[in-house]
């Protein structure tokens, strides 16, 4: 099914995948976090979301070269650890595995560096999207973040764990929550901490 905009709710810092074309015509896979303003996005917007490369990229040069891209969801780990921490390539532009695409222009908005790393900002503006599956998985980290913390949460009373290694996983995972979590996930955390007075 084609149509106008995101395929996808947005929150937080939702993960997705970004594919864009490199100069040897075959397409890089990277994970790119999109940043959404607190009241979140919903499927169909085109309203434009803000992501950031560090470092000179594939993806920075193919976006800073060609302007444009394709974000993709998708629920395969492998996927996104490939995207994430190698150099993933292939010659087209939608992996098997996603469950929804959406083609977006980037345009630069900011830049500067966090100790000798290079950062940009880039403005996407969502243009025609696919579903290939019914459901479409977006996921955002804190999200994530409150079930890890749950986790550790509900050991804190057990023996055979220890307090302050749980207790600093959770402050760990709130941190996680605070940057990339919508007010869902905040509110959530908030309940975790508030039982257990943390």
């Amino acid at each position: 099914m084609t149509a106008t905009g995101w395929p996808v709710e947005l929150r937080g810092v939702t993960e997705s995948i970004v594919a864009t074309l490199g100069p040897n015509n075959r397409y890089n896979f990277a994970a790119l976090g999109l940043h959404v303003p607190d009241d979140g996005i919903d499927p169909g917007s085109t309203e434009t979301v803000r992501a950031r490369t560090w470092g000179r990229t594939r993806t920075w040069r193919n976006f800073t070269e060609r302007g444009s891209g394709i974000v993709q969801f998708s629920r395969d780990p492998v996927l996104f650890v490939d995207a994430a921490l190698d150099i993933y390539e292939q010659d087209e532009p939608v992996h098997d595995e996603a469950a929804a695409w959406v083609t977006v222009s980037a345009e630069q908005t900011d830049e500067g560096t966090e100790g000798d790393t290079q950062w940009v900002d880039w403005e996407l503006t969502p243009e025609e999207s696919t579903h290939r599956r019914e459901v479409t998985p977006a996921f955002n980290r804190g999200y994530a973040a409150v079930v890890e913390a749950t986790v550790a949460a509900s050991r804190l009373d057990v023996d055979a764990y220890d307090r302050e290694t749980l207790v600093d996983r959770i402050d760990y995972f709130g941190d996680v929550v605070e940057r990339c979590g919508g007010p869902r996930e905040r509110e959530a955390f908030g309940r975790i901490e508030s039982q257990f007075e943390l």
